[in-house]
Formats: C-alpha cells, sequence, structure tokens
C-alpha cells in the first residue's frame, strides 16, 4: 500500500527524534509514545526503532531459490569417462582498461514532466559512462505503475531494463540508484527493487568504475532492516569495505543528507564517519537543492534538483561552502588517477555553477 506524504514527514520527524535521544537515556516507551503523538502505527514505530538501533534488526530466513535441475542422487548419476585434461590454450593478454571515467549524478528526478526532460537531455549531451542517482527516483509514492514513466522514459537507454517500454536499453546496467524515502513508500520499495537488477542486495552495493568505486546506501531507516546510523550492519558493512578499497576514489551515495541549509534541514542519523571510513566524498539528495558542504575536512555535495520542486533555504549550516536552488540541473563528474572533478550544471543554460576538485 502507498504510504502518504503527511506520513512519510511523521516518519522523519521520529527517526530524527529518536537519534537525537537514544543516547540520552530515552526508553523504548517514551519513543512510542512519541510516534503515536505523531499518528504513526505500531508497525511503522518499530521499523524506525530498528532503523535506527533502538531496537535489534529481526532474525530473517530466507532460502534461496534456485532455477537449475535438481541434482539427482548418487544411485540415479550416470557413469562416464572423465573428459581429458586439455592443456591450456595460449591466450592474449588482456588489453588494461583506460583508468578514466566520467559519469552524471542525477537526483530527486522522478517526476515526469518538462524539467525531468531537460535534465535528462543534459546529461544525455556529457555522453557519460554511466548515471548515478541519490535518491527519490519515483514520485509520487514509487509505485509500479508511474516508475518506467518517471525513469525508463529518460534513462533507458543506460538501463539493463528489459520490462522497460521504452527501447532501447543497455545491455550492460549503466545505471546506479539509491532507495529515497518516496522509493520506499509502495510496499517498503518492492516495485523499486522488482524494477531495478543492482548488485548486492539491491538496498546497498558497490560498483567499480575505475578509477572510481561507488559505494551506494540506504538511508531510509524505515525501510532498511539492517539499518541506518553509524553503529548499523549497514554502516559496518560499508566499513569493511572501504577498509579492503583499492586504489581508487571511494565514492559513497545515500539519500538524506546529514548537513544541509535547505529548510527541511539535516538527517543527523547519516552523520557517519565516512572520511575516517575512507570515503573521499559523499553524494546525497533529498533537499531539492543544490549545497556543497564540508565538514571536519570532508565534503558532501547535496544534488537534489533533478526535477522536483525546488526548496527554499533554511537556517544555513556551518560548513556550508556553496548554495543554489534557482533551476534544476545535474553534476558531471571526471575522475582520473590524478584527480576527480565534480560540477554542478544548469540544464536550461548548461552554466556551470559550482565546480570541487579533489587532487590524488
Amino acid at each position: 500500500m502507498p504510504v502518504d506524504p503527511e506520513t512519510v514527514e511523521r516518519l522523519e520527524q521520529l527517526a530524527q527524534y529518536v537519534w537525537r535521544n537514544r543516547r540520552q537515556g530515552m526508553s523504548r516507551r517514551q519513543f512510542l509514545a512519541y510516534g503515536l503523538r505523531l499518528g504513526l502505527s505500531l508497525p511503522a514505530i518499530g521499523a524506525v526503532l530498528v532503523g535506527c538501533g533502538v531496537e535489534p534488526t529481526p532474525i530473517r530466513v530466507r532460502t534461496p531459490i534456485s532455477t537449475a535441475a535438481p541434482t539427482p542422487l548418487a544411485a540415479e548419476l550416470p557413469t562416464s569417462t572423465p573428459a581429458p585434461v586439455l592443456p591450456p590454450s595460449p591466450t592474449q593478454a588482456p588489453t588494461p582498461l583506460p583508468l578514466a571515467t566520467r559519469f552524471a549524478v542525477i537526483g530527486d528526478f522522478g517526476l515526469a514532466g518538462p524539467a525531468a526532460a531537460r535534465v535528462a537531455e543534459l546529461v544525455a549531451s556529457w555522453e557519460p559512462d554511466f548515471v548515478v542517482t541519490t535518491g527519490d527516483n519515483n514520485y509520487p509514492t514509487g509505485g509500479a505503475d508511474t516508475i518506467d514513466a518517471n525513469i525508463g522514459q529518460y534513462y533507458h537507454q543506460f538501463m539493463a531494463q528489459t520490462s522497460s517500454e521504452y527501447q532501447p536499453t543497455a545491455p550492460i546496467n549503466r545505471f546506479f540508484p539509491v532507495l529515497g524515502n518516496h522509493d520506499g513508500d509502495t510496499d517498503s520499495g518492492a516495485p523499486y527493487l522488482g524494477y531495478f537488477s543492482l548488485p548486492g542486495n539491491e538496498r546497498y552495493y558497490t560498483v567499480d568504475r575505475p578509477p572510481v568505486r561507488i559505494y551506494a546506501l540506504n538511508s531510509v531507516p524505515w525501510i532498511e532492516p539492517d539499518g541506518a546510523h553509524p553503529e548499523s550492519a549497514q554502516a559496518a558493512w560499508l566499513q569493511r569495505e572501504l577498509a579492503a578499497s583499492p586504489d581508487t576514489w571511494n565514492i559513497v551515495v545515500f539519500h538524506h543528507p546529514p548537513y544541509s541549509s535547505d529548510h527541511r534541514g539535516s538527517a543527523e542519523w547519516m552523520s557517519w564517519p565516512f572520511g575516517a571510513w575512507g570515503a573521499d566524498v559523499a553524494l546525497c539528495g533529498h533537499n531539492h537543492v543544490y549545497e556543497r558542504v564540508a565538514v571536519e575536512g570532508f565534503t558532501y555535495l547535496i544534488n537534489g534538483l533533478g526535477g522536483g520542486p525546488r526548496y527554499a533555504w533554511g537556517p544555513i549550516v556551518a560548513g556550508s561552502q556553496m548554495r543554489y536552488n534557482a533551476d534544476h540541473g545535474a553534476i558531471l563528474v571526471e575522475a582520473t588517477p590524478e584527480q576527480i572533478t565534480f560540477k554542478f550544471i544548469v540544464a536550461a543554460t548548461a552554466e556551470v555553477i559550482d565546480t570541487y576538485t579533489l587532487p590524488a
């Protein structure tokens, strides 16, 4: 069932409340009482408490599904002569891939219409190697009936999505989204998970495109059974992945910005020590603005101007270095082993609003 926008706002309000007070000795009963005062159901409150680490992750037992034919019993196995072992044939050394890539970043774009179309045209003009999103790929409630028109219509050429009505699709997937709160409004994101074919568990995963590695996270606590906070199982996975990373640019991507001057404010539960764990930069969405924020030497780029209604500013957070909300646009990223550059570009005029470069 779809979740109405007012309920989503109350879920975010509860998540902020829980995260701010969980270490102050506040009890589970008090969190439940607050959630009930907000008009939330007990299952919804419980999901937030799991996502924010107040309650343990429920144990889920999954039986793997196999499409292969069942293995016959030993008595049924046919006898045959073993195949001869042949010497390996000579092979040519593989041609090394060029260590350079360029990709686009879009956020909060999933609302079919002129603004989303202009951003998609801008992205296509760059001929990027792949596309990354910062969430809210499918407004208003992440439904199966809107997902193809909101996404496939504009980005089918990057997607290995054979069920899309829009053609041609890509032979290899080059479209890597993250879950936004609107994507999870219907059946905890079931239409999203059914539409895309993504690595890992599809809620959070890595993508290697040398010299860049993308770490896609799920920042929506009420639909993430592995938690969306610094001590969660998801965070532990990220820390392990970053520690084992090859010599690449490590880019973390998720929906809710932990620091933002947008009127909706910051999502404090996502204040993870990304830089200390080995990330180079974080890409976020949710707030329909562009902002560059630096906190303790680590930079967050907030890009929620992909097509949805633009938002107003609120109190300016410490570390805010660049702010823009006058029009829609996208980020172009160009990476070599020597440096990586992020440019926020306006769709209507192709004007470069902000440039941020990290040297190796």
